[in-house]
């Protein structure tokens, strides 16, 4: 995320706090057990998602301009090598941005946010492959 100037909201704030990442949370990783159009992406992830649930939330917290909870408990994030053991290309790309702007329309996030927070989604998540698949 990109910072903002003292007198604007953080996104952490716009987007409603602790509370709504949660929510956001859930539901992206619900979203990826409930629908097929989410199966590579799920495929990923291994037996549970009980892990990925916590430390992406943790990580949001911080990313979106709240408290930096990731950090404090695993250190620096690291993305890109925290992810190098798991194939994600185009498709993983893909279904993961896909899954979180369902969850994001499904959550009531604000459209202006919304488009912002999938702006910088992309991003990352394309800095994110390591397969060319």
């Amino acid at each position: 995320m990109t910072e903002t100037s003292s007198s604007e909201s953080t996104p952490f704030e716009r987007i409603g706090g602790e509370a709504a990442v949660r929510r956001l949370v859930d539901r992206f990783y619900d979203l990826m057990d409930l629908e097929p159009a989410y199966t590579a992406l799920r495929a990923v992830h291994g037996n549970t998602l009980d892990s990925a649930r916590l430390k992406l939330f943790l990580f949001l917290c911080g990313w979106l301009g709240g408290p930096a909870y990731y950090e404090e408990r695993y250190g620096h994030p690291r993305l890109r090598m925290r992810h190098f053991p798991y194939a994600i290309g185009i498709r993983e790309r893909d279904e993961w941005l896909a899954c979180m702007n369902q969850a994001m329309t499904e959550t009531g996030v604000d459209e202006a946010l919304r488009t912002r927070l999938a702006q910088s989604f992309h991003q990352t998540a394309d800095w994110m492959r390591n397969t060319h698949g």
